[in-house]
């Protein structure tokens, strides 16, 4: 029998609607916020506000995209968490609107997990190559870098995890002290094609977690190069942004592999996915493939329409959940903090 879900994803600023049948993507439409670029980050209040005017329009397209009446449809799906609160609310409240009108069961979702789950969502005209279980997953999304040994759909072990600052924080918040657009990681990322990864040095903070990351030093040691640099020459990050922006990249990528290597040779696991916003680094998938031929791995990275948030990944976790009997209950609230989900 067919399963078919409407996923809603509203965790930051991207408001994001679709519909799968079964494994299948029929749908998966997102509303972007450009406000935010001015002010150098998301702000919540304008985030959640944006939630508010684009959901019904979003939903809609989606459904209509997909050619499927809200009839036709079995489970919606939706982020409870990670996320803004303000943005969760929006989200949550409209999927248990939707519910209550039309009798349709609704599945939370944990954020995080909907992008280790995207690895699963097949196109119409093709299957996409998905890992076996059990897989490592290296997960950077936004404020969130993990290692996940994945044994099921359902079943998901953090191995490792940042002790501060993410890997995408440090990419955007090195970004903002050279001057550069929000989001910096694309930025970053295209420049350091013009650079040399060679040309400065930076730090490489080790910690006593086995697969564990931190990132705060190499934050502290870019932004004193910085400040030492520009004290003797002002023009210092215009003549070598590109430099800067490669010498980071690389620095970044080899604190994230460094770890990946370690957890796969202990766990003997060789199936390797990579997934979230940062797994759209050209420098980073370029790595994952590389040391994966290297070392033996079957290396899994995502469509880049599935790298950033979006409902697709949303509407397959919720697939998984379903066929598992895993209906949430009217009185589900939205949850910040990963620490505060189940499951």
């Amino acid at each position: 029998m067919d399963i078919t879900i409407l996923g809603i994803e509203s965790s930051c600023d991207d408001t994001s609607a679709a519909v799968i049948r079964n494994r299948t993507l029929l749908s998966n439409v997102i509303a972007s916020q450009a406000v935010h670029v001015k002010y150098g980050g998301v702000i919540p209040e304008l985030a959640s506000r944006a939630h508010q005017q684009n959901i019904i329009p979003v939903v809609d397209t989606a459904l209509k995209e997909a050619g499927v009446s809200i009839d036709k449809i079995d489970a919606i799906a939706f982020t409870r968490g990670p996320g803004l609160l303000g943005s969760l609310l929006v989200g949550t409240s409209f999927a248990k609107g939707l519910s209550i009108a039309h009798n349709i069961p609704m599945v939370e979702v944990n954020h995080l997990q909907g992008h280790i789950l995207a690895h699963f969502v097949d196109l119409p005209d093709r299957e996409l190559p998905h890992p076996d279980f059990p897989f490592l997953c290296l997960l950077v999304s936004g404020g969130h870098t993990q290692i996940v040994k994945v044994s099921s759909p359902l079943e998901m072990e953090i191995i490792g995890s940042t002790i501060d600052d993410a890997a995408g924080e440090a990419f955007d918040k090195c970004a903002k002290v050279m001057g550069l657009p929000y989001p910096g990681g694309p930025v970053i990322d295209r420049l350091a094609r013009e650079g040399d990864a060679k040309a400065f040095a930076f730090a490489k903070p080790h910690v006593e977690g086995r697969f564990d990351y931190s990132f705060s030093g190499l934050k502290t040691s870019f932004l004193y190069t910085l400040r030492d640099a520009v004290a003797a020459d002002p023009d210092f990050v215009e003549k070598h942004k590109a430099d800067l922006c490669a010498s980071l990249q690389r620095t970044i990528i080899d604190i994230l592999l460094d770890k990946l290597i370690k957890a796969s040779k202990e766990t003997g696991i060789r199936d390797i996915a990579v997934a979230g916003g940062v797994s759209a680094n050209s420098g980073l998938r370029n790595a994952i493939e590389q040391t994966g031929r290297r070392r033996g791995w079957r290396t899994f990275l995502p469509e880049l329409k599935f790298t950033t948030d979006n409902a697709a990944m949303i509407a397959m976790s919720g697939y998984f959940r379903y066929m598992a009997g895993e209906i949430s209950s009217l009185d589900v609230s939205p949850v910040a903090r990963l620490s505060d989900l189940v499951g």
